[in-house]
């Protein structure tokens, strides 16, 4: 997916959001209520544009104010381990040492 979006075995709805994306990044100026249209034809809705958008121009923030302040990526080791932390909670922080993990079903175990 990486190399070439458009022969990504994912849905077209996803082809669109993405190639909106890049249009987003590379153009932002050139954006226009079509490219809006194009994504709402292909079934995303105002609220997962302004969500596409959001989340775009925060990564460029962040980006932009890590390159200005000098903040140092994190070692492959500590990328490859706050993966595994997401995949499995998502963007909520690790849980203190010692904690139970959580249930399955979301309900405290007991």
């Amino acid at each position: 997916m990486l190399d070439d979006v458009k022969t990504a075995p994912i849905p077209e709805a996803e082809k669109a959001l993405f190639a909106f994306v890049d249009r987003l990044n590379d153009a932002p100026g050139d954006v226009r209520r079509e490219d809006v249209e194009r994504l709402k034809a292909a079934g995303w809705t105002d609220e997962a544009v302004y969500d596409a958008v959001s989340v775009c121009a925060l990564f460029n923030f962040y980006n932009r104010w890590i390159d200005g302040t000098g903040v140092q990526g994190l070692s492959p080791a500590m990328y490859d381990r706050s993966a595994k932390r997401m995949a499995a909670g998502g963007y909520l922080p690790a849980p203190p040492p010692g904690t139970p993990p959580p249930s399955s079903s979301g309900e405290p175990e007991r």
